[in-house]
C-alpha cells in the first residue's frame, strides 16, 4: 500500500484502537454516556477509513492525484473535531452541538 491508501489504512487502525478503547474503558466502568462516540468512531472512523484504504489500493493511480491528498486531510481533520465535539456533547456540554452538527 502505498500513498492515500497507506494513509487511510493507518487511519482506520487508529480509528479502531481509539474506538475499542473507548468500548473497553464504558463496559469496565459500566458508563455507557458515550456509546455513540464509540458507534461514530468505529463506523465513520474504522470502516469509512478501511473502505477508502481498499478503495485507493484497488485503484493506486487516482490514489497518487492531490484530489486524494485532500480527501485524506479533510477526512481526518473533520473525522477527529467531529468525534471531539460528540465526546463533549455527550458529557453534557451542550455548547459543542452545533460543531458536532457542522
Amino acid at each position: 500500500m502505498t500513498g492515500a491508501a497507506r494513509n487511510f489504512f493507518i487511519l482506520a487502525l487508529l480509528y479502531a484502537i481509539c474506538g475499542m478503547l473507548l468500548g473497553l474503558y464504558m463496559g469496565l466502568s459500566q458508563d455507557h454516556s458515550q456509546m455513540p462516540v464509540h458507534a461514530h468512531a468505529m463506523v465513520l472512523g474504522w470502516l469509512m477509513s478501511g473502505f477508502f484504504a481498499f478503495f485507493y489500493h484497488f485503484f493506486p493511480a487516482i490514489g497518487q492525484t492531490r484530489l486524494a491528498t485532500a480527501h485524506f486531510w479533510l477526512t481526518a481533520a473533520s473525522g477527529i473535531i467531529l468525534l471531539v465535539a460528540l465526546f463533549f456533547l455527550f458529557s453534557g456540554n451542550t455548547m459543542f452541538e452545533p460543531v458536532a452538527g457542522i
